[in-house]
């Protein structure tokens, strides 16, 4: 029985192997989960188009991704990546492979121990200060100089994080060394 990297074990025509069903979600759980983060990057700008009072919004919907998408596509990730280095005999201690996981890795630490508990801090921030503001019409710079500074940090982390998504995308596709 011969294996092809995309494909697993080669089958009998139309029958689906638990490999092909692994790679199905690992793509899936990588576009769903991190492709929505990516959307997280125009929010912040969008919102400060209509005005800041949309910025607690914001908030609570990258909260939102980040708990209820990224979170859980990065354990679908992880399960079904082992289990094709696993199905498919190879060494974790491969380049590629190796830098992948320490970036889906850290993209996990930056996840719970960042993104969620910033966003759990900066929406209520903003909420009150806006309430504070009363009727009156705010801009950005209206706002505390401790919630910029967090807001700006979020975004170059985000931008960070986005990037090393690319890579770890990269590595995956290419397997340079391999």
């Amino acid at each position: 029985m011969g294996l092809d990297i995309f494909r697993g074990p080669m089958t009998l025509p139309l029958a689906v192997t638990s490999f092909q069903v692994s790679l199905s979600l690992h793509i899936s759980a990588v576009m769903v989960g991190f492709g929505a983060t990516f959307a997280e990057a125009i929010m912040f700008p969008v919102a400060m188009r209509v005005g800041v009072k949309h910025l607690p919004y914001v908030h609570r919907l990258q909260l939102a991704i980040n708990q209820w998408l990224a979170t859980p596509a990065l354990v679908v990730v992880l399960a079904t990546g082992l289990y094709q280095v696993d199905k498919l005999n190879l060494s974790l201690g491969d380049f590629w492979l190796s830098a992948a996981f320490a970036i889906v890795i850290v993209i996990g630490a930056l996840l719970g121990a960042y993104f969620i508990p910033t966003d759990h801090k900066l929406a209520p921030m903003v909420e009150a200060e806006i309430a504070a503001a009363g009727d009156r019409e705010i801009t950005l710079s209206d706002l505390s100089q401790e919630y910029q500074r967090r807001g700006r940090m979020e975004g170059i982390v985000g931008a960070i994080t986005g990037v090393l998504l690319i890579v770890a995308v990269y590595l995956m596709v290419v397997k340079p060394g391999a």
